[in-house]
């Protein structure tokens, strides 16, 4: 009998002490990526965390959307399919980000205590992770069209050198990401806004070409057109877990901080929409006015088209106005691709460390994440970009809803727990809750979407995900007795607020008492990654008599 099994048996195992490599232990780098950010890291103010995660929004792929569906399913329909995506975006990101700030941990971490069970999170891990990389392709995609008209590179080799150039901006995280927000958004917003006001100034009958075009459609308000386009837009959903990623530095909430800590977690976590919103509406402005003066459809879509027009407006020389145009392009599309970049390793990380039992690093996630992303771009991603984005908001939103649906619904009626356990020490691994939940209205919704039940049904399957997702979480958790959410309670870390840590007994490292639990079978205080990591216990933790746990 090996000297471990002899441990396991009488309830205990041998301790050997975890080593990490230095990018592991070094949280300048790693950003707490599978961890509860505790108060001694989350240096920033309000106003700093907020800014850095509305710079994500500076990204042109709103515009490239908002400017595709209008060519495709007209102005009428294209509006109030962005208005209607718009609404259930902000709805929905209210609850994920209160409570990401609140506990300060990732969407990952939500999740897992939101009703998916430890594992169960891994599929939305992946989820959240294709979102990032999908976006980041077309982001970069968008990019290298831009460096091709200026420079004359051709796009496979734009395509490498748009992803490469992200990988160092991202390696610090939020303490270089944070910088570069502050730094650039004053002249982000100034070449943003500045060639509408230009155009409507000069051209306001541009608006009634706007109101009045169809596109490929047929005149006049269309449902199914309708549902189509919100589909699309409603792909976008995900975007509240790269808020999440930062929202969850925020300070503490106190007395004294309340109003600005409300302001700042509404305006940057569910709030983003609201510009988002705006950008897509000036895509689809702006890809009109490319259509009037002679852009062909299938490039007119295209932000380096769009804001050529635009700065033409406010420069004579042709020269300056490429110029400007390239730099606003690279400059917006920087500022989102380090929060895709970064999102994408924290996804992966989560991911990874639950299926394989190791961490090697954030870092190396990020590399991963980036060259899956290259690989898009090569094969295309761009041109495809109603298809993919209309098929993944059909998994997207059904994630999104079975969450909230848990925050909103099962939290107040006592369904759930009060308040959010993401170690692995006490929740199963699958909770059929939310698990379930996603699981049933992803396969009903791509079962519309790919026209199995009827045209009605196919405009509007995202609509079928949020609503069947949303309805499925309360009704399970009755049927189960909510008995799968907590495997075990945490009778010795659950809601202290002490500010003292203690060392972990497997990596000898000190945490935030809220980021431990107590591990009978090392009998000692364990950090949630060595927990996640270890590969020995076999969850012994969960079925041991309950004095021997205690």
């Amino acid at each position: 009998m090996s000297r471990e099994k002899k441990y396991f048996r009488s309830g205990k195992i041998a301790n050997a002490r975890r080593e990490y490599n230095g990018w592991v232990a070094n949280e300048m780098l790693e950003d707490y990526a599978l961890r509860y950010a505790p108060a001694s890291f989350r240096k920033w103010s309000e106003f700093i965390v907020a800014n850095a995660a509305l710079g994500g929004i500076s990204f042109l792929a709103l515009e490239a959307i908002g400017g595709s569906i209008t060519i495709s399913y007209g102005f009428i329909n294209a509006f109030w399919g962005i208005l209607a995506a718009a609404a259930i975006i902000f709805l929905t990101g209210i609850p994920i980000t209160y409570y990401a700030a609140k506990y300060n941990i990732d969407m990952d971490l939500l999740t897992r205590g939101s009703g998916f069970g430890y594992i169960g999170s891994t599929i939305t891990s992946l989820i959240y992770a294709s979102f990032t990389f999908i976006f980041f392709a077309l982001e970069s995609a968008i990019m290298a069209q831009a460096l091709e008209l200026y420079f004359g590179l051709p796009l496979a080799l734009g395509y490498i050198v748009c992803s490469i150039v992200i990988i160092p901006l991202v390696v610090f995280g939020i303490t270089l990401i944070a910088q570069l927000q502050v730094w650039t958004q004053p002249i982000w917003l100034i070449l943003m806004i500045s060639p509408y006001i230009f155009i409507l100034v000069k051209e306001p009958n541009t608006l009634t070409n706007w109101f009045n075009f169809t596109g490929k459609a047929p005149a006049g308000f269309d449902p199914l057109l309708f549902g189509t386009a919100a589909s699309v837009s409603l792909s976008l959903i995900a975007q509240i877990g790269e808020q999440v990623d930062y929202l969850r530095f925020m300070p503490d909430e106190t007395s004294d901080n309340r109003f600005k800590w409300w302001l700042a977690v509404l305006l940057a976590g569910p709030g983003w929409i609201i510009l988002g919103a705006l950008k897509q509406l000036g895509g689809s402005f702006l890809t009109t006015l490319a259509v009037d003066r002679g852009v062909i459809l299938e490039k007119a879509h295209e932000p380096i088209q769009m804001y050529l027009l635009g700065f033409e407006a406010m420069f004579a020389n042709p020269a300056i106005v490429l110029a400007v145009a390239t730099f606003f392009v690279v400059l917006s599309q920087i500022k989102i691709n380090v929060t895709n970049a970064y999102a994408g390793s924290l996804a992966w990380s989560n991911f990874f460390s639950r299926l394989t039992h190791a961490h090697p690093g954030r870092v190396i996630w990020l590399v991963f994440n980036v060259a899956i992303a290259l690989l898009l771009m090569e094969f295309g991603v761009f041109h495809t970009l109603e298809k993919v984005l209309g098929f993944y908001s059909n998994v997207a939103i059904a994630w999104i809803g079975a969450l909230v649906a848990d925050l909103v619904i099962n939290k107040p009626l006592g369904l759930s727990p009060p308040y959010i356990e993401f170690k692995r020490a006490h929740l199963y691994n699958i909770n059929p809750v939310g698990f379930g939940s996603t699981l049933i209205a992803s396969v009903v919704s791509l079962v519309a979407f790919f026209g199995m039940l009827g045209p009605m049904a196919q405009a509007f399957s995202p609509f079928i995900a949020l609503g069947l997702a949303i309805i499925l979480v309360p009704i399970i958790a009755l049927l189960t007795k909510s008995k799968y959410y907590l495997a075990r309670q945490d009778v010795d870390f659950y809601q202290d607020v002490a500010t003292e840590t203690l060392t972990c007994c497997i990596c000898q490292y000190e945490y935030h008492k809220k980021d431990m639990a107590f591990c009978p079978i090392y009998d000692g205080s364990i950090c949630s990654l060595c927990c996640s990591l270890d590969a020995r216990c076999h969850d012994a933790c969960k079925i041991l008599p309950t004095s021997a746990v205690k």
